[in-house]
């Protein structure tokens, strides 16, 4: 028994060590880009509001229901001057109002389907941030091995310079070149690692874990070509995003709000029942009653009218927005469609360019070795492949970035 005791205690203490262990954010573990954006469906505020904005419209649903079943309602009241005592219990319910309520309880549904569908939207901006901010940290990590790089370079190109200036084959200005590139290198690596840990920030703040500790992450900016094409994707986009259905909830909800304004013209039946205890004395009285009412709208200074006046005015408005938002999607998609073929080929581009100036670097490096060649040559092939490598650093930036605003404006789900 006494075994079991201290197994019970030590699972105890244990388990909430191994739970943080097994949580990436604690362990240092990298995180790759689906577990960034897991957190960030999880954690960002942004998606909180938009959850409890689903749970007001499904109340409004309930509070329309309400009117399908009975009120019951007690009431009291006692005469000071002329002491009199009654208590009416009232039960109450509507039998046939034309529809009124249905039309309510149908508007409310479609509500929640826009507020569920603005809640898909807003997930799909959360994950476009998450991976606008994942890749460009990428950018900066690996543009902070460039620059890391570049200072090696130019270190070795001053050590260089130095031994030959030693044994009197090259002048003091090869030194002092050399010195003034490597302070440039230096300040390019500090500049570089700034703008990593602001980067590190921004992701920090996408995935809505500001005050997290810094954590890696998986390095996939690698070229992956698309082969998805324009019809496909713009069909899509139309049959998934979620700012279009929740326009076409919003206008369905609109269409039965005109016949629920409609419906002001027709009568209303209810049916009641009360108990009711009254008198001076002692046991009190008591009689029971029970009816129906038709209220039947006369005349209601015309609001009934101004009511359907409104909802025509809307709908209109909705249709409208529709319209807007059926020619924007094409256009969001042509674009983005559009970008990623062109950053496919500034990638291709770019390999090229980085290969060109490699050999130009080893060329240039390789004279100053022999001591053909004068340092300005080598400063300048250095920088020039450096740049070719932050060039195409950039370009699978672009490309990461513009297949997932293609992702987005087809409605893909995360």
């Amino acid at each position: 028994m006494q075994k079991i005791i201290i197994l019970i205690v030590t699972f105890i203490f244990l388990f909430p060590m191994m739970a943080r262990a097994g949580d990436p954010l604690n362990q240092g573990a990298a995180l790759n880009l689906q577990r960034c954006i897991e957190i960030a469906l999880e954690k960002h505020p942004s998606i909180k509001a938009s959850a409890g904005a689903i749970k007001a419209y499904e109340s409004k649903v309930g509070q329309a229901k309400a009117n399908y079943y009975p009120q019951l309602n007690l009431t009291s009241s006692l005469q000071r001057i002329d002491p009199h005592y009654s208590t009416d219990i009232i039960i109450g319910i509507t039998l046939f109002d034309f529809g009124k309520t249905s039309s309510q309880v149908d508007i409310q549904d479609l509500n929640v389907d826009a507020s569920r569908a603005d809640y898909e939207d807003v997930r799909a901006q959360i994950v476009l941030n998450v991976k606008n901010a994942y890749y460009n940290l990428l950018q900066t990590e690996r543009n902070r091995e460039v620059a890391v790089d570049t200072m090696k370079q130019f270190q070795q190109h001053l050590d260089q310079a130095n031994a030959f200036f030693h044994i009197g084959t090259k002048p003091k200005f090869d030194v002092t070149k050399a010195e003034v590139d490597l302070g440039n290198a230096r300040l390019n690596v500090l500049k570089a690692e700034n703008a990593e840990s602001a980067a590190r920030i921004i992701l920090k703040n996408a995935m809505g874990i500001p005050e997290n500790a810094d954590f890696a992450i998986v390095d996939n900016l690698f070229f992956q070509k698309s082969d998805l094409q324009l019809n496909d994707v713009l069909n899509t986009a139309y049959a998934n995003r979620p700012d279009l259905r929740s326009v076409i909830a919003k206008r369905q909800a609109t269409e039965k709000s005109i016949d629920l304004a409609k419906k002001g013209y027709y009568p209303t039946l209810t049916g009641s029942a009360g108990y009711r205890f009254s008198g001076t004395d002692f046991p009190l009285d008591n009689e029971w009653n029970a009816g129906a009412t038709l209220s039947f709208p006369i005349f209601t200074g015309l609001s009934t009218k101004y009511q359907v006046d409104e909802a025509r005015a809307n709908l209109e408005i909705l249709k409208a927005n529709e319209d807007s938002m059926r020619q924007g999607i094409q256009l969001d998609v042509q674009q983005a469609y559009l970008n990623v073929q062109d950053t496919a080929q500034q990638i291709s581009m770019s390999e090229m360019t980085v290969i060109q100036a490699k050999e130009n670097y080893e060329l240039a490096s390789g004279r100053y070795r022999t001591g053909v060649g004068n340092p300005i040559e080598v400063a300048d092939a250095t920088i020039t492949l450096n740049n070719a490598r932050a060039n195409l650093n950039t370009a699978l930036y672009n490309y990461k970035m513009a297949q997932a605003a293609l992702e987005k404006s087809i409605g893909a789900k995360p």
